[in-house]
Parts: structure tokens; C-alpha cells; sequence
């Protein structure tokens, strides 16, 4: 099936079940707020490289975590225990964006272009995007940051500098999103360390289902 264009005039997409068996749906149009706003509404994100058009993604399965279910070993629990931990919101949403597009970007690489630290930090300035840290004694540890729609938080990526940073940050954001009534962490893709933390596949229409309420 050809890939569906999008018209950088209209920011409409095409049904998300159209999308290939490995979630691609969509290729162009651009990162404009409103169009992004209305792609996570659907469970679609876009994924590409720099200097690739922009592609958009809708996976058929869906991975997240249920705040309410999120994961903490043993191991975790005894070193959060061990040193002080705290919280630390929208401390600076476009640094702790950009840590995490270095960081990505000295192991793996990256899918965070400028064009995407630009979109996303406008997002954030609508109340559509949040960023949280994990201080572990008086030290930034880890942090991550995600697009906001109604009570769902769509997780993008996450940066550790120190021992446990991003697991601290992830627990961190469940016990706030749990306290807020958040129905769950849009996780994207599956990897093993989001199962390590609690993560699971759920169907497209139960995913939906949690975004509508």
C-alpha cells in the first residue's frame, strides 16, 4: 500500500488503521502545534531521522504503563531509599529536552532534530508537553519529558547522567501522574527496560479508549 501524503496545507491525517504492520502510516506535512496536538489525539507520533521528511507512526499494539502500575525492583526501592529524592517539574523543558537528544546522541542516535526541540518546546508553552527530573541529593540524576493530552502522558525520551537517573524520573512521573488521575504512560515501543518498569501491550481500540476517557 503507498505511503499516505500528508498536505502541509490541511492537518488532517488518514485513519490510523491504515497504518503498515509496523506502524507507519504517513510521510510530510509538518510539526506545527495543532497538527501535532491532533496526531498523539489519534496515537500517532512522528518518528525520523534528521534530514529525512517527516514519517508518522501509528503502531496496531500499543506498549504503555499504568501509572498505577508502575514497577519498582527491590534493588530500586533500597537506593531510593538510601539517598534523598525528589522530584523536579519544568525545571527547564527545552534543556531537558535537549539532554536527551545528547545523550541518545552519544550512544545510539537520535531521532530529536531542531525542527523537533523547536515544536515541542512550543507545545510546552501551550501546556501540551512536561518535563520532569529526578534530583537524587541535590543532584539532576535523569529526566524525561512527553506530550500532554487530556489525563494521558505520551512519553518521547528520557536521559540518565547518573546511577538510576530515568528510573527514578519514571517512577517519579507515575506517583504524580497516579495522584492526577492519569490513565497511562504512552511508552511507544516496547523495549526491556520499559517492561522492567512495568510496561505492557495493549490493543489500538482499548488505547483509544483510555485517550477519549
Amino acid at each position: 500500500m503507498p505511503i499516505y501524503k500528508l498536505d502541509e496545507n490541511r492537518i488532517d491525517f488518514p485513519n490510523p488503521l491504515l497504518a503498515e504492520e509496523n506502524g507507519l502510516l504517513a510521510v510530510g506535512g509538518d510539526l506545527r502545534p495543532e497538527r501535532l496536538i491532533l496526531a498523539y489525539s489519534q496515537g500517532i507520533f512522528p518518528w525520523y531521522g534528521e534530514g529525512e521528511p517527516i514519517l508518522w507512526w501509528c503502531p496496531r499494539e500499543r506498549y504503555i504503563i499504568r501509572p498505577e502500575n508502575i514497577h519498582v525492583s527491590h534493588s530500586l526501592a533500597k537506593y531510593m531509599k538510601k539517598h534523598e529524592v525528589n522530584a523536579v517539574c519544568e525545571r527547564d523543558f527545552s534543556d531537558t529536552m535537549h539532554r536527551c537528544r545528547m545523550k541518545r546522541e552519544e550512544n545510539e542516535g537520535t531521532w530529536i532534530t531542531d525542527d523537533m526541540e523547536q515544536a515541542y518546546a512550543e507545545l510546552n508553552k501551550r501546556g501540551n508537553a512536561a518535563a520532569l527530573e529526578a534530583e537524587v541529593d541535590g543532584v539532576i540524576a535523569g529526566g524525561l519529558y512527553g506530550v500532554v493530552i487530556g489525563n494521558n502522558f505520551f512519553g518521547e525520551s528520557m536521559y540518565s547522567d547518573h546511577e538510576n537517573g530515568s528510573k527514578i524520573a519514571l517512577v517519579l512521573l507515575a506517583e504524580r501522574l497516579r495522584e492526577k488521575g492519569f490513565g497511562m504512560i504512552d511508552c511507544q515501543f516496547h523495549t526491556d527496560f520499559l517492561e522492567s518498569m512495568g510496561g505492557e501491550y495493549i490493543s489500538y481500540s482499548e488505547y483509544m479508549k483510555m485517550i477519549r476517557g
